[in-house]
C-alpha cells in the first residue's frame, strides 16, 4: 500500500518526454553542436559578441528541435497545406511589396520583417510528402507532374528575388521527395547528363562564355560573375576571386594537423572574408587541418547516415519521404558550403550546419533535426 502511495521521482515524471528518443542521432547532433562552439569561440573571440550569440541561437535551434519532437507525424502531415499556401502567399507578397537590401528583394514586413522563403525550406518537402501520402498506391504520371508544378511556383518566385542558394536548397529538399516517391531513373539520368554536358561545355569555352560583353539571359549578371570567377578566380584576385583564392589558400595552409586552436592566421589577420559564416570552413580547416575536416566530414556523413536509415525505418509513407527530404537538405548544405570554400562550387551564401554563424539557418535545422527525430521517435513508440 505504502509503495502506491509513494510519490514518483522527478525522473519517472520526465522521462516518458525522452522515451523513444533516437541515441545515434542525438550523438551526432551533440557533437556537431560541440564542434560549432569551438569552431565559432576560436574564428569569432575577436569579432564582437558572435560566440555568445551563436550559443544563444545553437540553444534555440535545440529547443526547436526538442518541441517538433514531441509532435507526431500525424499532426505535422496536417500543417504541410497550410505551411505551403502561406508560404506562396507571402513569396507573392515579397514580389509585389517586397523590401529590396544590395540589390536583392527577399524580405516582408507583416508586423516583423520576415524572410519567406527560409520558410519553403520546411513547408516545400511538407506539401510535397502529403501529396504523394493521399496519391500511395495509385499514383499516376500526372502526380509527378503535379508535383513538379508545386515545386516550380515557389522555385521560381525564390529565383526572382535573386536567392539562388535558397532555390537550390528549396529544389533539392523537393526533388528528393519526388525521387523518393518513385520516379523513374529513365527520367533522372538525361537531365543529369545533359548537366554534365553543360558543365563541360562551360569549363572548355570559358574565355569565350565569360567574356564581358555575354549576356547568359537566364542569370542575373552577378549570378554569371560567380561562375566565371569559379573557373578562373585568378583573373580578378583583389576582386571577386579573392574570395575563393583566399579559401583555398586558408585550407591548404592547414596542412595535415593544423595551426592550432586559435591560431589561424589567415583567419585572424582577416584574409579570409565572411570567417564566422559563409566561409567558416575555410578557418576550420586551417587550424585544425586535413585530420580535422575528415573528422568533421565524418560526423556529417554519421548524421546523414542516421537520417537515410530513418527514412528507410519510417512507418508511413509521408514520414519516409519527409525523413529523405530533411536529410537531403543537411546533405546539400554541408555539400555546397565545403564546395564552394573549397572552389569546386560557386559562391552562393549557404552556410554551414551547427559552424556557420546565422539565427535564421540555425532554426531551420533545429525544425530539420526536430522532424527526424519526431519520426524516428514514432517508429520506436509503435515497436514498444
Amino acid at each position: 500500500m505504502a509503495a502506491v502511495l509513494d510519490k514518483p521521482t522527478l525522473w519517472q515524471r520526465i522521462s516518458p518526454v525522452f522515451r523513444g528518443f533516437d541515441v545515434p542521432l542525438a550523438i551526432a547532433v551533440l557533437l556537431l553542436a560541440a564542434g560549432g562552439l569551438i569552431t565559432m569561440y576560436s574564428v569569432g573571440y575577436d569579432h564582437g559578441t558572435r560566440f555568445s550569440a551563436h550559443g544563444r541561437n545553437m540553444l534555440l535551434a535545440l529547443g526547436v528541435l526538442f518541441a517538433l519532437s514531441q509532435t507526431p507525424p500525424q499532426r505535422l502531415m496536417a500543417l504541410a497545406v497550410p505551411m505551403y499556401t502561406v508560404g506562396v502567399v507571402l513569396l507573392l507578397g515579397v514580389a509585389l511589396f517586397g523590401i529590396t537590401k544590395k540589390g536583392a528583394t527577399r524580405w516582408i514586413n507583416v508586423g516583423v520583417v520576415i524572410q519567406p522563403s527560409e520558410l519553403m525550406k520546411v513547408a516545400m518537402p511538407l506539401m510535397l510528402a502529403w501529396w504523394f501520402q493521399r496519391r500511395e498506391g495509385m499514383l499516376k504520371p500526372l502526380d509527378f507532374v503535379m508535383a513538379g508544378v508545386l515545386l516550380a511556383v515557389p522555385a521560381g518566385l525564390i529565383l526572382k528575388q535573386p536567392d539562388l542558394g535558397t532555390t537550390l536548397l528549396v529544389v533539392a529538399s523537393g526533388v528528393a521527395v519526388i525521387f523518393f516517391a518513385g520516379l523513374s531513373w529513365k527520367l533522372i539520368i538525361p537531365p543529369v547528363l545533359l548537366g554534365l554536358v553543360g558543365v563541360v561545355t562551360l569549363v572548355v569555352m570559358e574565355p569565350q562564355w565569360c567574356a564581358p560583353d555575354v549576356d547568359w539571359k537566364i542569370l542575373h549578371e552577378y549570378q554569371r560573375q560567380r561562375v566565371c570567377t569559379l573557373l578562373d578566380p585568378s583573373k580578378d584576385p583583389l576582386g571577386k576571386g579573392f574570395h575563393i583564392i583566399q579559401g583555398m589558400i586558408a585550407i591548404g595552409s592547414g596542412g595535415v594537423w593544423g595551426k592550432g586552436f586559435m591560431q589561424g592566421t589567415q583567419t585572424h589577420l582577416e584574409f579570409i572574408p565572411e570567417r564566422t559564416t559563409d566561409f567558416i570552413f575555410a578557418a576550420f580547416s586551417e587550424e585544425f587541418g586535413l585530420m580535422g575536416t575528415l573528422s568533421l566530414i565524418a560526423a556529417f556523413l554519421f548524421l546523414i547516415v542516421r537520417g537515410l536509415t530513418i527514412a528507410l525505418e519510417a512507418p508511413t509513407l509521408f514520414a519516409r519521404l519527409l525523413a529523405g527530404a530533411m536529410t537531403t537538405n543537411l546533405f546539400v548544405y554541408a555539400f555546397v558550403n565545403m564546395g564552394m570554400v573549397s572552389g569546386i562550387l560557386p559562391v552562393v551564401g549557404v552556410p554551414l550546419p551547427f559552424i556557420s554563424y546565422g539565427g535564421t539557418a540555425m532554426v531551420t535545422l533545429g525544425v530539420s533535426l526536430g522532424i527526424l527525430m519526431s519520426i524516428a521517435k514514432s517508429k520506436r513508440l509503435m515497436q514498444s
